[in-house]
């Protein structure tokens, strides 16, 4: 029996060659997509599932109520750390973290600047990282410890053993190796190379041990392991006055619990609770996944059911010979199925030589893992699924065929599929419309956002992190590099001006009680407006020339326009951090933080913070040669750290990393989708040509042009596609406009 359905099977396949290479074609193009879509899909939906307890593991955030608003973030201030342990019995460990950065690490004349945390001495205990050498529980007791991952041990000490060796970091802390740890997935919230005792922070900066009583500042990451996930809201509630009991009751805050396992996905919040993030993404592109298969599965029943007439004298011997319904309708189905096994084969193959391209595009890496359980469960739904969907209306409109009346050649053979073929086409181009529109659309989004007045130059800007050395030495390298012909001006701030993170309350004359705003804070030296070309609008820019200038305070015109002072505005006296500051100047609107949102109010204030220094390179010099007289420079003042720098234009530009990722994906399966329509339509529209050949042999003996008969033959497929692009057009509006809100 087997061997008949094959043999059936094959000489069906082999008779209508060009239709099974297009059916054959079309759905392994669709599941290689599917396949590629959903290995993205899977790596997103998997982050932070191979750390053992991240059912039981959550971050500590804050809810606060200021600007009209419930806001909430994940900084806290350091003494949460201590007070949560003994905030609720079901909290079973606390640790603290930095929030990552490149430092500086040598080993003999090998200097690197990998990414790395200070964290707390629970955190492996918390996080269970495999140990590949070493004691993971007490790795991090000792002040003097690094733990390292492999590939970091690999790059500094070759096929040495790495355990006990020394590493210097930041040229000031001589730290030795206690634990190897094994390379972490790419699916990891933690990306580091290194992880460093939060004891040793507290040695080397002493601004970390001024806070450990603070409970003003929040400036720091705190994470909890729980004995059991169910005990998550009675934890909340016991810590939910912790804040307010130690002393901040200026507006209303608390701290809430966010889980690790939708710390990846579940990132924005509004009023307090979540909004959406990169789910968002998963959830569009597993329905794009869906789409593409469904519109493969569509060719599939449009070119089964038109090819009715051919394999209605099929079905009528096999009714006579004694065949039930039962019986051909598995005949047509394992039929269907049959082909969707060749096709997955064949979508497996062009997804392995698509693999490496496509990871090059979503930057991951990505692989079909074939011994995975959750592998053989996709394959078996593609095949079954695809299979029986794709083959299910075909076999069960062939298998209704009336025996006599289709020997007799009375039945009337495909006019009873046509209704349905035609809604199936219709639904094809509406989606595929809709795509492309929509990635229009996303195309247009982006393009207008990037073009957005930033209020400050880009062009010949770079930025370069500081360390101990640059801030000792700051004021003569900076007239170095002046002096140099290279560079027009230089400044430094607490961080790079696409992104600044310090925010903090400010008071003004007039201000209402109740009203509280957060302010974005810069901490900068002279010459920050001027280095970065922005626009002074009153008053003056911070000068050498006022000693009061270390209480002097600087906003931008979203401030002003906020605060509403009354004449004369320059020389305002405004609150902040207890102490009175003279307002000198009024800045223009710079965009420092989203893209996509409206410009905060921002002060600017004189001080050293750390952060990063900013130059801006002399125009019309070659910029190669620049570039290495700037060097050159840093070589000498900072000569223990390698000289990196980054563009501010290309900084920029990282905002829009997710959004161009689904520009550039939704544009490519766009496409797919378009040619994989494209694909069954011209199957489609080949085997109407043939049925008509009778037809078009008289039209043409009767003088029809080639022209008329190609708007013959195309005319019924234009009005579907145009019946397609009437429905999608409000559709696409709609769908559209609740994006770009």
């Amino acid at each position: 029996m087997v061997k008949n359905f094959l043999l059936a099977t094959l000489r069906n396949l082999r008779k209508n060659t060009v239709y099974s290479l297009i059916n054959i074609c079309g759905l392994a193009i669709g599941i290689a997509c599917s396949i590629l879509i959903l290995l993205w899909v899977h790596d997103e939906v998997s982050y932070d599932t191979f750390v053992p307890k991240s059912e039981r593991l959550y971050q500590v955030w804050v809810n606060s109520e200021y600007n009209n608003t419930i806001n909430s973030w994940r900084s806290v201030p350091l003494p949460t750390y201590e007070a949560l342990k003994n905030s609720h019995s079901a909290i079973t460990n606390t640790t603290v973290a930095g929030w990552g950065g490149e430092r500086l690490l040598t080993v003999g004349d090998t200097r690197l600047t990998p990414r790395g945390y200070y964290v707390g001495e629970e955190f492996l205990d918390m996080f269970e990282y495999q140990a590949l050498q070493g004691n993971a529980d007490i790795a991090l007791d000792d002040p003097s410890s690094i733990v390292i991952t492999e590939s970091l041990a690999q790059k500094l000490f070759g096929d040495q053993e790495a355990m006990g060796q020394i590493i210097k970091v930041s040229d000031e802390s001589n730290l030795q190796v206690t634990c190897v740890l094994e390379d972490l997935p790419g699916n990891s919230s933690f990306e580091f190379e290194y992880l460093i005792p939060w004891k040793q922070r507290e040695k080397v900066n002493e601004w970390v041990v001024e806070n450990k009583d603070n409970w003003g500042n929040y400036s720091f990451q705190v994470f909890v392991e729980l004995d059991q996930q169910q005990k998550e809201l009675e934890v909340e509630k016991a810590i939910f006055p912790l804040l307010k009991d130690n002393g901040e009751d200026d507006f209303p805050v608390h701290l809430w619990l966010h889980p690790m396992e939708r710390w990846r996905l579940h990132s924005e919040f509004e009023e307090g609770k979540e909004a959406g993030g990169r789910i968002e993404y998963v959830q569009l592109f597993t329905i794009i996944a869906i789409i593409i298969l469904a519109i493969a599965c569509i060719n599939f029943m449009n070119l089964a059911t038109a090819r009715s007439e051919k394999r209605a004298r099929e079905v009528g011997i096999r009714k006579s010979l004694g065949s039930t319904r039962l019986a051909l309708v598995s005949q047509f189905i394992g039929e269907s199925v049959f082909i969707s096994f060749v096709a997955f084969a064949l979508a497996l193959i062009l997804s392995e030589i698509a693999l490496p391209f496509y990871n090059d595009l979503v930057d991951k890496e990505l692989s079909i893992n074939y011994l995975s359980t959750i592998f053989w469960v996709f394959t078996t739904c593609i095949l079954l699924g695809t299979g029986v969907v794709s083959g299910s209306y075909p076999a069960v409109y062939l298998s209704a065929f009336d025996p006599v009346r289709t020997l007799k050649g009375t039945i009337k053979v495909g006019k009873g599929a046509s209704t349905p073929r035609k809604v199936l086409v219709i639904l094809q181009f509406a989606v595929a419309i809709l795509l492309m529109v929509g990635t229009f659309i996303i195309y247009q989004q982006i393009s207008l956002v990037q073009a957005r007045d930033l209020g400050y130059d880009q062009e010949y800007l770079i930025s370069v992190d500081q360390t101990e050395q640059i801030s000792e030495k700051y004021n003569v390298l900076k007239e170095s590099l002046l002096q140099s012909g290279a560079v027009e001006a230089v400044t430094k701030a607490n961080g790079m001006i696409t992104n600044i993170n310090s925010n903090n309350f400010l008071g003004w004359p007039g201000k209402p009680e109740e009203l509280k705003v957060i302010f974005t804070t810069v901490v900068t030296e002279y010459d920050y407006a001027q280095t970065m070309g922005i626009d002074l609008l009153m008053g003056r820019d911070f000068s050498k020339e006022f000693a009061s200038d270390s209480t002097g305070i600087i906003v931008n015109k979203a401030a002003l326009d906020l605060m509403e002072l009354q004449e004369p505005i320059i020389g305002t006296n405004l609150d902040l951090w207890g102490e009175k500051y003279n307002l000198i100047g009024v800045v223009d609107n710079v965009l420092m933080g989203s893209p996509y949102r409206e410009i905060k109010p921002l002060f600017m204030v004189m001080g050293d913070w750390g952060g990063s220094l900013t130059l801006r390179l002399k125009k019309g010099t070659p910029l190669k040669e620049s570039l290495a007289t700037v060097e050159s420079i840093f070589n000498e003042y900072n000569s223990a750290y390698p000289f990196d720098y980054v563009f501010v234009d290309q900084a920029f530009q990282r905002k829009f990393i997710e959004i161009e990722l689904t520009k550039k994906l939704a544009l490519l399966f766009s496409m797919l989708a378009i040619f994989i329509t494209g694909l069954g339509l011209f199957g489609l529209a080949s085997f109407m040509a043939e049925q008509r050949t009778k037809e078009i042999g008289i039209r043409k003996v009767l003088g029809a042009s080639i022209s008329s008969l190609i708007s013959l033959i195309s005319r019924d497929f234009s009005k579907l596609v145009l019946i397609s692009f009437l429905i999608v057009t409000p559709l696409s509006w709609w769908l559209l406009d609740l994006y770009l809100e």
